[in-house]
C-alpha cells in the first residue's frame, strides 16, 4: 500500500478564489445592515422627539414663548439627529387650557449603498396634546 500526499497548495488557492467571490457580497450585506440600523434610529427618534415636545407644550402655556420652549424640547430629545435638518412646527390656537397643541417633527432620510441612493424621503411625526 502506498501513501499519497495531498497537495495543500491547491486547497489554499481554492479557498482564496471562494473568498474573492463571496467577499463583495458579504461586504454589501454588512453595509446594507448598517444602513438599516441608521434608518431605524432616524425613524424612531423624530416621533419620540415630537412626543416630548408636545408634552412640554401642553404644560408650558405660562411661558413667555411656549413655541420656543417646545422647539427646544424637541431639539433636546432628538439627540442623535443633525439639528440643521430637523424641522419642528408648533401649531396651537390660543394657549388656553383645553385647547389642542400640535407638534410636527420632520427629518429627511436616505438609504445609501456604496454611493447609490436606493430610497430617500422625509420622516414626519405629528403629535397632538391638550393644553393643561
Amino acid at each position: 500500500m502506498t501513501l499519497q500526499r495531498i497537495n495543500v497548495r491547491n486547497e489554499r488557492a481554492q479557498a482564496m478564489a471562494e473568498l474573492a467571490l463571496v467577499l463583495p457580497a458579504l461586504c454589501l450585506s454588512l453595509l446594507a445592515i448598517l444602513q438599516c440600523g441608521i434608518l431605524f434610529k432616524n425613524c424612531v427618534t423624530p416621533p419620540d422627539a415630537g412626543r416630548a415636545g408636545s408634552r412640554k407644550a401642553a404644560v408650558s402655556r405660562h411661558q413667555p414663548c411656549p413655541e420656543c420652549v417646545t422647539e427646544n424640547a424637541v431639539d433636546q430629545s432628538a439627540g442623535g439627529l443633525d439639528k440643521e435638518y430637523l424641522q419642528v412646527e408648533v401649531t396651537s390656537a390660543p394657549w388656553a387650557p383645553g385647547t389642542d397643541v400640535t407638534v410636527k417633527a420632520s427629518y429627511p432620510y436616505e438609504i445609501n449603498l456604496l454611493g447609490l441612493v436606493v430610497k430617500s424621503g422625509e420622516m414626519t411625526s405629528t403629535t397632538t396634546e391638550r393644553v393643561e
